[in-house]
């Protein structure tokens, strides 16, 4: 490669599937599998680990 150029085009992009993925990030939402409530994501505290304020269920990312 002249000039030290080129690479390939290896480290570019932002990864698999765009290296984005819907409701993910600081915002979205929770969503209830079982009866369909939502709640908004609090950060730090993965969905999975938040009872369904109506009917006890484990959230879901949404």
């Amino acid at each position: 490669m002249p000039g030290g150029q080129g690479g390939g085009g290896y480290g570019r992009g932002r990864g698999r599937m765009g290296g984005t993925r819907p409701g993910a990030g600081p915002g979205g939402r929770c969503v209830c599998p079982n009866c369909g409530a939502s709640i908004p994501h609090q950060r730090g505290v993965p969905c999975y680990q938040v009872s369904c304020p109506k009917c006890g269920a484990k959230m879901v990312r949404g």
